[in-house]
């Protein structure tokens, strides 16, 4: 399955080259610009007088095939990620099943050590008997 999800995903990275190529070499409306900078008058020699129209096509159908790929990664990347968390699961649920009921030693040990209460009203008090702070004048 990743294999799958890898290849499309390639795919898809050369179809947004593929549009981004076709949307620069494109025609404004009064041949000028961009268009014209990259290759207009090649793509009028290459394709005829009516390239646009042909551009437009290919165009047409790589944003759509854009769309397909982007929801069809979206789909198996999201059936992928919901089989890995239901074998994560059924994992955590075998392992809490075959640990035994009786506390272990470091659970012991935990629970013999000072709460963090413990620690926070020791260093709330500890402040409390700090010195105060002296300000001085600035002189006006």
């Amino acid at each position: 399955m990743h294999f799958v999800i890898g290849l499309l995903t390639v795919v898809l990275v050369l179809n947004c080259l593929l549009l981004i190529l076709l949307v620069l070499v494109q025609l404004p409306k009064k041949e000028a610009g961009a268009g014209l900078a990259f290759g207009g008058a090649a793509t009028d020699a290459l394709f005829g007088a009516g390239s646009g129209n042909v551009l437009t096509k290919i165009t047409k159908y790589a944003a759509i095939g854009f769309f397909v790929l982007t929801l069809a990664v979206a789909g198996l990347q999201s059936s992928q990620r919901d089989k890995s968390g239901k074998e994560l699961e059924d994992a955590m649920s075998r392992q809490a099943t075959a640990t035994p009921s009786t506390p272990s030693a470091p659970a012991a040990a935990l629970s013999a050590t000072p709460t963090t209460n413990s620690f926070l009203t020791s260093t709330a008090e500890s402040v409390s008997n700090a010195p105060a702070a002296s300000t001085n004048a600035v002189g006006k």
